[in-house]
């Protein structure tokens, strides 16, 4: 399934920002829990922490020889572009762990969010020995992983019912489970929500939540990625409905997130950013372009290393949801 472009989704943050909806147990407003241990103290001005900077939260669909659409993406593209993440001391961190801010990666590393929509083959493919088949999502994820030993593998795939059809929902799902990465919801049959009424729209996402645990009996599905970037008509159907509550719902673009401790961050409404390259169609609104424009403005989030503080420059004291004021540690 394809997606319009871009504009859509800046729109529909802007309205659930209007709208004032919530998207489930954690939010800026509402503090999440702090990680138990506590490292070794680092000086947050040596590594130059910030833990109120941009968060890139790319998007993902088909990896293919021969793209047919803006959303493809060939498996060498994709190496590439982990790559440049690890050198560029990027460390993957879930859906999960990012919308609740439970980050909690080494000092002055910077936190990415990697997403793959629409549970394609090309993502996960095991062979009869549980193997990744070889370009893979998670085959090059674990490569990398292997040549970068700081890079973690770990993503989120929103995954409609029958995912994965290959490999089997229940095997595919289990698979992702225990190797550390997350499985969210994209509806059951990637309906355009914002075309259905409230009723529709809450049973597009509940099945596809049911379909979810029915292959993959207690799994944790806390994410959402809107099918086509489409908000419900009733924003608020997204995050919380029957059989279902989202600490996180993800648009389709175009920009990067604020910090999860930002006061500004809608967990209702997540930007994303499509991965693509330089001189690919709308590359001002893609991966390449993004990750240049951070670096040269270093605006990333640099952690401080350690998950229960809050480091950043004194003069962004003001940029920090109120919730997270106890574990604040301006320099």
């Amino acid at each position: 399934m394809r997606h319009p472009l871009v504009p859509l989704c800046a729109l529909a943050g802007a309205a659930l920002l209007a709208s004032g909806c919530s998207s489930g147990s954690s939010s800026a407003g509402e503090e999440a829990a702090p990680a138990a241990a506590s490292p070794a103290a680092v000086n947050p001005a040596e590594v130059g922490a910030d833990e109120l900077g941009q968060v890139p939260v790319l998007m993902y669909h088909q990896l293919t020889e021969k793209p047919a659409s803006v959303y493809d993406r060939t498996p060498a593209d994709f190496r590439a572009e982990l790559e440049r993440l690890a050198r560029e001391e990027y460390v993957p961190v879930t859906a999960r762990d990012f919308q609740t801010g439970r980050i909690d990666i080494p000092a002055g590393m910077h936190p990415v969010v990697l997403t793959f929509d629409d549970s394609t083959n090309s993502q996960v493919r095991l062979d009869q020995n549980g193997t990744p088949a070889r370009d893979t999502a998670i085959a090059i994820m674990a490569e990398t992983a292997k040549k970068y030993p700081g890079f973690k593998p770990a993503a989120t795939f929103f995954v409609n019912a029958d995912a994965f059809s290959a490999t089997g929902s229940a095997r595919a799902l289990t698979w992702l489970k225990e190797h550390g990465h997350e499985v969210g919801n994209h509806t059951d049959r990637h309906q355009n929500l914002r075309s259905l009424d409230q009723a529709g729209a809450t049973k597009a996402i509940s099945a596809g939540q049911q379909a979810i645990v029915t292959a993959a009996p207690g799994t944790r599905v806390t994410s959402l990625a809107l099918p086509f970037g489409a908000m419900p008509q009733e924003a608020g159907v997204a995050a919380r409905g029957t059989g279902y509550r989202y600490d996180g719902v993800y648009l389709v673009g175009a920009n990067p997130s604020v910090s999860p401790y930002d006061k500004a961050f809608t967990p209702a409404g997540i930007p994303r950013i499509r991965s693509a390259g330089p001189k690919d169609a709308d590359a001002e609104f893609g991966s390449s372009r993004w990750l240049d424009k951070i670096a040269a403005g270093k605006s990333w989030y640099v952690s401080d290393g350690n998950p229960n503080t809050i480091s950043f420059p004194t003069a962004s004291q003001d940029k920090l949801a109120p919730a997270f004021a106890k574990r604040a540690q301006p320099y």
